[in-house]
């Protein structure tokens, strides 16, 4: 296949990523609203993100399988089957069953087949356990992190749906689903007071207008990307009316530059971080994307922009940050399903994406970015990208890591 020739791959990817995140706005629901609480008896909210987890696999599963039935279909992905099939997972199994086929039925919304009858959970077993590969860089392979940024999918924050494909070794379409991300920028600060999740406006009683969400999405060597308004209510998914072309941030001052924070701290080396921050020049001019931030109409120049998952990637290839580090505690290796998607789709927008060393990622080794020197750096431009590298080898040399 030639390097333009992922049409209809692209077409599926998209679709699938909208079909997905409509599933986990469905169970995200669930977990806010205490009167449906029949779905998962939540002991803990980890259990709903687990359903989440699962049925976006099961469901990107079918869809793919169905879309390319004429060749194997290999997906590498997070989740994996064993824990479900185990038997205190009962409860957790019946939902993510029920959710499965709850999305299924609205299947002909996003151009796909609903099954002619309700799966059943063998199927439902089989299609999460397909997900098997170890990916490489021989053939292709789908990579899927089903909800990526659980901690911001239990708030009712930023989480994203990610799915990418992977081509001899090489990412050739990605596609980021980011939920809570409003489309438009003026939507930031229409949350007057909703505090959260809770007392945002409801899918059933919102009108078109409330765009809230988004998908990304960029092709290998199209030098584009595109951002669609997520679907809500009962609108058919249509390609060209709703896409617009998002491009980086032309900021190359670092004393300008907003500077993205990873949350999660369990990973990251955050006071290395503030180094190389520090070191160049950076005012770590710092933005909050969280849903509360938002609604309250924060100054969005003035704070840390904390974003759960590769929402990160969404914010640079929409020119909402430049900076984007994560460097990682010894030991820890990052996995291709975290970046893929986000790093394909920066690159088309007119970014950069490398490792410490200005290295690109090499997705062609397996489940782990093999090979990774110190850390991730992504950026919205070459002039920014060649400071930041700088500043890195400035403070590696002084902190000795």
């Amino acid at each position: 296949m030639g390097d333009n020739n992922y049409a209809k791959e692209l077409d599926v990817a998209v679709r699938v990523v909208h079909m997905a995140c409509s599933l986990c706005q469905r169970v995200q629901e669930g977990l806010v609203s205490s009167t449906s609480n029949d779905h998962v008896k939540s002991k803990d909210d980890d259990s709903l993100v687990t359903v989440a987890d699962w049925s976006v696999q099961a469901t990107v599963s079918l869809m793919l399988s169905e879309s390319f039935s004429n060749q194997k279909v290999s997906i590498v992905a997070e989740e994996d089957v064993q824990t479900l099939s185990k038997s205190d997972s009962v409860g957790l199994l019946t939902a993510v069953v029920n959710t499965v086929n709850e999305c299924l039925a609205e299947a002909p919304k996003y151009g796909f087949q609903s099954p002619k009858e309700a799966l059943g959970t063998s199927q439902i077993l089989e299609a999460i356990s397909r997900c098997n590969s170890t990916g490489g860089r021989n053939g292709r392979h789908w990579v899927l992190d089903p909800v990526d940024g659980t901690l911001g999918f239990v708030r009712g924050d930023q989480y994203a749906v990610a799915l990418a494909l992977i081509e001899e070794g090489k990412v050739v379409i990605g596609v980021l689903g980011c939920p809570n991300y409003p489309q438009k920028k003026e939507w930031l600060n229409h949350h007057h007071h909703h505090q959260s999740y809770q007392s945002m406006p409801k899918m059933s009683d919102t009108s078109d207008t409330w765009e809230k969400g988004c998908v990304l999405y960029a092709q290998k060597g199209s030098g584009e990307a595109w951002m669609q308004p997520l679907i809500h209510g009962n609108k058919k998914h249509t390609w060209s009316s709703s896409a617009q072309r998002v491009l980086v941030s032309a900021i190359d001052d670092p004393a300008l530059a907003t500077f993205c924070e990873p949350v999660e701290k369990a990973n990251t080396n955050h006071s290395f971080t503030a180094g190389v921050a520090h070191s160049m020049g950076l005012k770590c001019v710092k933005k909050d994307f969280s849903l509360k931030a938002l609604a309250q109409g924060v100054d969005k120049r003035k704070q840390p922009l904390r974003v759960h998952s590769m929402v990160k990637y969404a914010a640079i290839a929409r020119g909402d940050a430049e900076i984007f580090m994560k460097f990682a505690q010894s030991g820890y290796k990052e996995k291709i399903w975290d970046h893929a998607a986000g790093v394909i789709i920066v690159e088309e927008a007119g970014g950069v994406v490398t490792d410490a060393g200005g290295h690109p990622l090499d997705f062609s080794r397996g489940l782990y970015l093999e090979g990774l020197d110190r850390g991730i750096v992504a950026c919205s431009g070459t002039t920014l990208h060649e400071k930041l590298i700088g500043s890195v080898y400035a403070s590696w040399e002084s902190s000795n890591l």
